[in-house]
């Protein structure tokens, strides 16, 4: 807790010392860590929701450009990390904008209802594994929620 959380960042942040942000972050009120409503939780989902997403509001696991992974190249948003932003607004009892995050997301699905793992950022094409069973059940868990929420 003290050393994830960053004052400068505003948020729990990708590994300690740094400013980068990360999708991770937004499994801790999933999996019990750290209430959504605590106030360091709410700022780490609004800064994901407001500096690791796409024109689309699809969210990035992280930003590549820092090469933190070691990789080369860019990626494509990921649809289970958009699932996670929608659950842990549920959970935040930010029932609207987690419906809203949920549909874009859900959006992506084909025509028999598969998703891919991630999302081209630019043209909008599916990308990566296809299908992702991670996707389906962030899917799932973020349908869950929302309905939980909105009871």
């Amino acid at each position: 807790m003290e050393q994830g959380w960053n004052e400068q960042a505003g948020a729990f942040t990708q590994y300690y010392g740094s400013t980068d942000l990360d999708a991770s972050n937004l499994m801790m009120p999933i999996v019990g860590f750290l209430a959504a409503d605590d106030p360091r939780m709410l700022a780490t989902i609004d800064a994901i929701a407001d500096r690791l997403t796409d024109e689309r509001g699809l969210v990035y696991r992280y930003r590549t450009e820092g090469g933190v992974d070691g990789l080369a190249g860019e990626e494509g948003t990921f649809l289970l990390c958009t699932f996670w932003l929608a659950q842990a607004l549920a959970m935040a009892g930010r029932v609207e904008q987690a419906r809203e995050v949920f549909d874009r997301a859900a959006g992506y699905a084909n025509d028999v209802g598969l998703l891919a793992e991630e999302v081209d950022p630019g043209t909008g094409e599916l990308l990566g594994n296809f299908p992702q069973a991670f996707s389906h059940i962030g899917l799932v868990n973020a349908a869950w929620a929302i309905s939980e929420a909105a009871s």
